[in-house]
Order: structure tokens, then sequence, then C-alpha cells
């Protein structure tokens, strides 16, 4: 009897866009792929569900949405006469469904505790190379295309650029899973309005308020979510408790942990030996592996992990201030003092319990604009052809100053 092929189209339902059908059957393999499937085990906006209980998805449901309007961008440029090879357009799906694929636990939180001087972008790119030795190099041309090195620049920008895929999902999916409306941009009709004129990348005339939407919808989701206080706080908080787990580590201590967590805990991991066992090892590190740890290490000895672990399991989170200007060094050496005192902690300790820092939001950055294609057949860059006059101050970065502390 002839064994039976497994059906490897297979068709996924999403609560934003409906069914998602995966297009061929290296796809599918790559998404089954153990590399893949971890991000299901990362949530997609790290601790904001501390602030917005539903914002509990996962970095998985983001890739799937973005192969999925990758699918719609390149059925609406072959409509417009744009030439999409079958090989180019596969490289496509494969580069934004492993776009993310090297983010660390709770998202960006490792990026800046245990992982030094490499990005999650860098670390997509080991993960592409492996998969692309063990899938014969089928996924050279997507690597390619991921690193801008394609000379069709416009495939470059569909994955990465000021209005790309990558975007287009995940403001209407944090919307979506946030409850906030705000976000809740048109991807369809941004799609629908995309062309190519000399390779590059360009929004129909037509579309241009779906465009000024999509701004100021950005501009909105990262004040009111992606830098929302409670959730600022929450993430340094994660910061400094992988911190302090990790000197402790180096110092010998003995902390309980997963073996990938202890790997990075107790190993200096930079850019120069992040090597395959680095790498196999990042690939089974998640959310779980940390929410565990913190949760034993509510019982540690040491007073600051133990301390910062209880706050965050019991979601007892610091008192943060905002303002525009830089906060003075005798504010934060008083704070610092009165912090010291009351938990009875040295100078080093209480860097873990006062801490200030800045937060930047760029709506736009004029440096790689968005070119809208005028009905004259011209291009310009959004902030010249739209009679928004906030549009030029969006292209403005807003900084400003915190300082975090125990209530």
């Amino acid at each position: 009897m002839k064994k039976k092929k497994p059906n490897k189209l297979k068709i996924l339902n999403d609560p934003i866009y409906g069914f998602i059908q995966i297009p061929n059957s290296l796809i599918f393999d790559i998404i089954e792929h153990p590399y893949f499937q971890r991000l299901r085990r990362i949530t997609q906006m790290g601790f904001s569900n501390l602030v917005y209980p539903g914002a509990n998805h996962t970095r998985f449901h983001h890739a799937i949405g973005c192969m999925h309007l990758m699918q719609k961008a390149v059925q609406v440029l072959r409509f417009k006469q744009v030439d999409i090879s079958e090989d180019e357009e596969n490289a496509l799906y494969i580069a934004i469904l492993l776009h993310d694929i090297g983010h660390g636990a709770f998202s960006h939180a490792l990026e800046h505790s245990i992982v030094d001087g490499i990005s999650h972008e860098e670390i997509s790119l080991k993960f592409m190379r492996k998969l692309n030795d063990e899938f014969d190099k089928k996924l050279s041309l997507a690597i390619t295309i991921f690193e801008g090195k394609n000379p069709r620049k416009f495939l470059y920008q569909l994955i990465s650029s000021q209005l790309d895929i990558d975007r287009l999902d995940y403001l209407k999916r944090d919307s979506f899973y946030t409850g906030v409306t705000e976000g809740n941009i048109s991807s369809d009709r941004l799609i629908a309005m995309m062309n190519v004129i000399n390779d590059e990348l360009v929004i129909e005339q037509k579309g241009i308020y779906s465009v000024e939407k999509f701004l100021i919808a950005r501009r909105l989701m990262y004040w009111q979510v992606y830098l929302h206080k409670t959730g600022l706080v929450a993430e340094n908080m994660l910061v400094k408790v992988l911190k302090r787990a990790k000197e402790l580590a180096e110092k010998g201590e003995k902390l309980f942990s997963s073996t990938s967590l202890n790997y990075f805990l107790s190993t200096k991991i930079s850019k120069t030996n992040f090597n395959d066992k680095t790498l196999e090892m990042f690939s089974k590190l998640d959310d779980y592996d940390v929410l565990l740890s913190i949760k034993e290490w509510t019982h540690h000895q040491d007073k600051v992990l133990s301390l910062l672990s209880k706050m965050i399991v019991n979601r007892k989170l610091f008192r943060i201030e905002i303002q525009n200007n830089k906060f003075d060094k005798q504010y934060i050496s008083k704070k610092t003092h009165t912090i010291s005192e009351r938990f009875g902690l040295n100078k080093t300790e209480s860097s873990f319990f006062v801490f200030s820092d800045i937060i930047i939001n760029q709506a736009y950055n004029s440096n790689k604009p968005i070119y809208i294609l005028n009905k004259k057949g011209k291009i310009e860059d959004i902030v010249n052809a739209s009679d928004q006059l906030n549009l030029q101050a969006l292209t403005n970065p807003v900084i400003k100053h915190f300082i975090c502390y125990p209530k």
C-alpha cells in the first residue's frame, strides 16, 4: 500500500484576516521547523499584557500575518504589470516569514540584558543561513533580499521600510489584541494602492489619506501602547532582573534556570562569539524559560534578585515619572538615598531600583521617505505631497526622560 503524502497546502484561520493559505510545501516545511515553532512561545509585545490583558499574541501570529499580506502585495503588484518572478515571490514570502525569527524571549528585553552588541536582525540572519543549509540553498534569494543586496530595491522595501509589510501587520494586529482602536489601519487599502516606479515602492495618489492615517496611527500606538508607562516600567524591571541574574551567575552563584537560559547567564555573549552552539542554545530559549526562572528567583537569597522577581510576578511595579527635560542629578541622588535606606541596599544594589533613561518617538523618518505617485506620474515625499500640516511635525523625534523607583 502506497504511503499517503501529507497535505502541506494548509489553511490557517487568523482572527484578523480570516483564512490564510500556506502557498507551497517549502513554506510549510519552514513553518514546521523547530526554529520557527519557537515563535509560538515568544509574545509579540513582551509585558504589555500587564497593561492590556488581551495582548497575549505571539511572534508566530505576526509572522504568519505578514506572509498573508505579502501574498496580497505580490498579487496587487503583478496586476499592475510589475514583473515579479516565481523565485522572487517565494523569496519575499520566506524573508517576511523569517524577519523576526531572531527575537529573543520577551522580544527586546534579552537584547539589553544577557546578549550584548548583536541585534535581533543579525540573529535572524544567522537563523536564515542555517536554514538555508538545511533546505539545499533554497533560501539564498530570500537572504539577499533581507540583507538589502538585491538590485531590485522595492523587494527589500516590502520587507523593511517605513511602509513595509511588517508594520502593516503589527499595527493592525497589536491594535486588535490591545483593543486600542487608534492603531486600526487599513492594510488592505494601503496594499491596493502600492506600485513600483524605477524599482522604488510607491503609493498611488488615491492612497495618500490612508498613508496619513497610517503615520498618525503609528505615532498614537507608540504613545498609548509600545511606550505606555506601565509597559515601559515592566520591561525595564525585566532587564534589571536578567542583568542581576547574569552578574550572580558570572560570579559562580548557583541559580535555578533551564539549560538554555543558564548558558546565556553564565557565558558572556557578544557578536564576536555568537557561534553555532550559541545559535542552537538561543533557538531553545523562550518566554517560558524566563518566566519560570523569575518565579523561582522570588525565593533566592540575593535580596535584589528576589525582590525584583517578586515585584514582577505580583505586578507590584515601580513608579515612573516622565518629563520633557532631563532629571536633576540631585533629585535622582535623593531618590536613590531614600530607596537605599528603605530596603537596606548598598550603592551598586540601589542602581537596580532607581534608574533613569530616555524614550524616543519618531513617527516618520524623512531620510527614508514614503513616496506618493501623483497623477502626473511623478513621485514625491508624503510630507510634501500631503496637505496635512502636522505630518511635517511627525518628522521631528520627540524625546522624553523618565525615572523609575519603587512605590
